[in-house]
């Protein structure tokens, strides 16, 4: 594997990372809380994560503002564990279990005092995945099969939006009035839009794919894989199965996963020499930032699963595999957003700098 940055031994055990690039300066947070045995955070909103900690040999929903030590345990009491997926401006999604193998698609806002169940009736199994405004999306296995479900902040508000033709479907994702995941139709996996109902389902499927799915969006853009070519890519759409952009940065034919957007960015990860990078995109191949270079060397593979903006940072999370101390650890990416007016300075000094190598 390439090593692009190393630490000393004492810096590489510090809780704060800072390295600094030509692209911009980044930090990286370990947010594992004292005691945790593993940890990832899956999504972020603001400057909040959420994601689990596996604490007592359980899992147990989290959240975070930044830090290891601004933890908070989201485990419903009375259940035997939990997984926060998503967060949207106050409120918090995943799943909890209810004894050994019930697991019910669940809702916070903030405390595990608050814990919503949004199990449907007649349903054996559910998650939520995705939050937006007031509405969540997962699915529920209701019937004998996964249904893509869209609820309203209660068990009795679960609306159905699996397709009459489709064996299988899921939600992974939502923003506004939109919805986003995977249908299997004719033992095809294909990534999929819905407004809301199962009719409005669109299959986002590109030409030559074998399977796909939507993982994250935006208002105006799906990310998520397409297997093309026996290659799992990394993908962005804009509404249409003809829309489908191939995120595979040059080079890396081994393929990746878009599974977070934010604004006009894409975090997930690619291999790289067979290991799992941490990945981050402005819409095309050639954007592809390696956001594993940041970490130290003790980090063997890394995964970004959320991001987000407070305005004044962006924030990518996640999880690495540190072979020191051999457990998974929950990781937040910081990137200050650059002051107005920085980008056109910046274009004027290399426009400058341009000008007088021609000169020379």
């Amino acid at each position: 594997m390439p090593v692009r940055h190393s630490l000393s031994t004492a810096a590489a055990s510090a809780a704060l990372i800072v390295v600094a690039s030509a692209r911009a300066q980044w930090t990286v947070t370990r947010l594992n809380p004292p005691g945790a045995e593993t940890a990832a955070a899956y999504d972020a909103t603001g400057a909040q994560q959420v994601g689990y900690a596996r604490v007592g040999q359980r899992n147990h929903a989290s959240l975070w503002n930044r830090t290891a030590g601004s933890w908070v345990d989201l485990n419903p009491a009375g259940t035997t564990g939990s997984i926060a997926y998503a967060a949207g401006r106050s409120q918090q999604v995943g799943a909890a279990a209810i004894g050994l193998n019930d697991v019910h698609a669940s809702l916070w806002t903030g405390t595990a005092a608050s814990w919503i169940d949004l199990n449907p009736a007649g349903s054996t199994e559910s998650y939520a995945y995705a939050t937006t405004g007031s509405r969540q999306a997962g699915y529920a296995f209701v019937g004998g099969y996964l249904r893509a479900s869209l609820w309203s902040g209660s068990a009795a508000s679960w609306v159905n939006l699996h397709p009459g033709a489709a064996t299988r479907s899921v939600a992974f994702a939502a923003s506004g009035s939109q919805q986003a995941g995977y249908v299997t139709v004719d033992g095809i996996t294909r990534a999929s839009l819905w407004t809301g109902t199962a009719s409005s389902w669109v299959d986002l499927n590109p030409v030559g794919a074998t399977s796909s799915g939507v993982f994250a969006m935006t208002s105006s853009h799906e990310a998520g894989h397409a297997v093309v070519g026996g290659i799992d890519r990394p993908s962005l759409w804009t509404g249409t199965a003809a829309s489908w952009v191939d995120l595979t940065p040059p080079g890396e034919p081994s393929g990746g996963t878009v599974r977070a957007a934010s604004g006009s960015q894409q975090a997930g990860s690619v291999y790289v020499g067979g290991r799992s990078h941490a990945s981050l995109w402005s819409g095309t191949a050639a954007s592809w930032v390696d956001l594993h270079q940041f970490l130290p060397t003790e980090f063997l593979e890394s995964i970004a699963f959320g991001m987000s903006t407070d305005g004044l940072n962006t924030y990518v999370s996640g999880q690495g595999y540190n072979i020191v101390t051999l457990r998974t650890e929950a990781l937040l990416w910081i990137q200050p957003v650059p002051a107005p007016g920085a980008a056109g300075l910046l274009a004027l000094g290399g426009g400058i700098a341009l000008r007088r190598r021609r000169r020379g």
